[in-house]
């Protein structure tokens, strides 16, 4: 039986973490090291390729993270209305949290890695593919077209992706609720013409 991956789990949490909150650039090896508490081998070990490698790690961990909260909402809900806002609220309830030092880990190493960089820009193509089917699977069980439930999707992914930006720079959820309130509303309006 093989090893159990002992510190690559944490080396991916800690630059999640650390990459949410400042940034790829700005956060360095060392940095990932001693705050994972992984050796330094360690992380050459599975990630052989340097910070790139754990930056596809880490959207990759991300994005699964947001599938699986999608997921778990898509179930609770009825509508899709209902799972963006739920979703906002969660959004905006861990901004407050962090004191708004937090973003999304996969829209900071993208924004400063993608298209340059193929693994990482493929890693973040995946996690937008799953959010957007996720969201566009409800939308369709609320009754709209394929090809409308999958437009839709991509307006509900990216309205709200840059709602968490302007948290962030607001250090207010009012954009991520705002936001939400009205994709839901232009949902529900959609549904009953």
């Amino acid at each position: 039986m093989p090893a159990v991956p002992k510190h690559r789990q944490p080396i991916v949490n800690t630059a999640l973490t650390l990459f949410r909150r400042q940034g790829y650039s700005r956060t360095g090896l060392n940095e990932i090291v001693d705050v994972s508490g992984a050796p330094k081998g360690s992380l050459y070990h599975y990630f052989p390729l340097g910070k790139s490698s754990i930056a596809v790690a880490a959207v990759t961990e991300a994005g699964r993270r947001i599938a699986a909260t999608l997921t778990k909402l898509a179930g609770e809900c009825r509508s899709t209305g209902e799972l963006v806002r739920r979703h906002a609220e969660l959004l905006a309830g861990w901004m407050r949290a962090s004191g708004f030092r937090d973003g999304c880990p996969i829209t900071t190493v993208l924004l400063e890695l993608a298209p340059g960089d193929r693994d990482v820009t493929e890693a973040g193509r995946a996690a937008y593919r799953a959010r957007v089917s996720i969201l566009s699977d409800k939308l369709t069980a609320d009754g709209f077209p394929k090809a409308r439930a999958e437009a839709l999707a991509v307006l509900c992914t990216s309205a709200l992706q840059g709602a968490l930006i302007q948290a962030r720079v607001e250090r207010s959820g009012r954009a991520l609720e705002t936001t939400a309130s009205e994709l839901a509303r232009l949902l529900d309006a959609a549904l009953t013409r």
